[in-house]
């Protein structure tokens, strides 16, 4: 297992993967394009970039839940994608999800003990006089109280609903935990209090994240690593360093101005992204961005730029800096 310039091991070494959807009239809509990242021990990868970049459909075809392209996704030194059968099933005991809708993802028919301890049955890792007591241990982890293991989804907050779905990711122990848009259905207050118990857990248990998430104040406070992606393409990554001040992609730039902060200066104006989005099933030659960046150049319309280290934690996709 490699390490990162911080000493923190690799947990998953995402290389080359793409992910093509195959359409009727025989064309490809490319959702994932080439895409290589690692994921370190211990902590958080932000993913970052507008509805229908390729976010969910990355870590989505990292848990095998679409098949791969092509690309590899090495974990313990053994390519996840070429896994089947059984092997496939016990590899998800590690990478686990928590996703955007709890109530989405729960059965409303089933006891909150029951949900925490379903993933644990499936793997016959607990006997049945055992669920009350693991439920309860699992709440008391995620700061909810025991006796809300009788209750039912319905009769609990959507914060409280999503401290479940986080115990419920935790029972099978795994060393990576996917955050799919886990807090962009909460109240402002709410996100604070679920960010604090991701934190808290991830000190305590050395978890590794990936954390996919439209808020860049969020993702910035919440990251060691922040992966910026645009039309299935990783345009920038940033390590170990905050996005405003690391960031030198245009796109990237383009994404903080459209923040809304509640400090405004007088005159100060949030201002959109021009241009036209390209198609995914019809990408113009060279650089994705190319149709809405104010910096375009002649080489952008011709040459796609690779992902590349202009200075030490920053990797900018962009000719501008060739």
């Amino acid at each position: 297992m490699s390490e990162s310039a911080n000493n923190a091991p690799v947990v998953l070494d995402i290389r080359g993967l793409t992910k093509k959807f195959p359409l009727e009239d025989g064309r490809f809509l490319t959702a994932c394009d080439n895409i290589s990242l690692r994921v370190y021990k211990g902590q958080t990868l932000g993913i970052i970039g507008e509805s229908g970049c390729g976010k969910s459909t990355l870590v989505r075809t990292i848990l095998q839940l679409h098949p791969a392209t092509s690309g590899e996704v090495i974990y313990n030194g053994e390519n996840l994608l070429e896994a089947t059968g059984e092997k496939r099933r016990q590899n998800r005991r590690r990478i686990q999800m928590v996703f955007q809708d709890p109530t989405a993802a729960f059965n409303p028919k089933m006891k909150i003990k029951d949900i925490l301890c379903e993933p644990l049955r499936n793997f016959g890792l607990i006997k049945s006089r055992d669920v009350d007591a693991k439920a309860a241990e699992l709440l008391r982890m995620v700061e909810l109280p025991e006796d809300f293991k009788d209750r039912y989804p319905h009769s609990m907050s959507g914060g409280q609903r999503q401290r479940v779905g986080i115990a419920r990711a935790l029972a099978l122990e795994p060393e990576v935990i996917v955050c799919d848009e886990a807090t962009s259905a909460l109240d402002v207050s709410v996100q604070k209090t679920v960010c604090e118990l991701l934190i808290k857990l991830q000190r305590e248990k050395n978890i590794a994240y990936m954390f996919i998430c439209h808020d860049l104040g969020l993702v910035d406070l919440m990251c060691k690593q922040v992966a910026v992606m645009y039309l299935g393409n990783v345009v920038e990554l940033i390590e170990g360093r905050r996005i405003s001040e690391a960031c030198r992609h245009p796109y990237t730039r383009a994404l903080l101005k459209v923040v809304f902060k509640i400090d405004f200066a007088r005159g100060e104006k949030i201002e959109p992204l021009a241009g036209e989005i390209p198609s995914p099933v019809e990408l113009p030659p060279g650089c994705p961005f190319q149709t809405r960046c104010p910096q375009c150049m002649d080489v952008c319309r011709r040459q796609k730029p690779a992902l590349r280290e202009v200075e030490p934690g920053c990797h900018v996709a962009c000719h501008l800096y060739s």
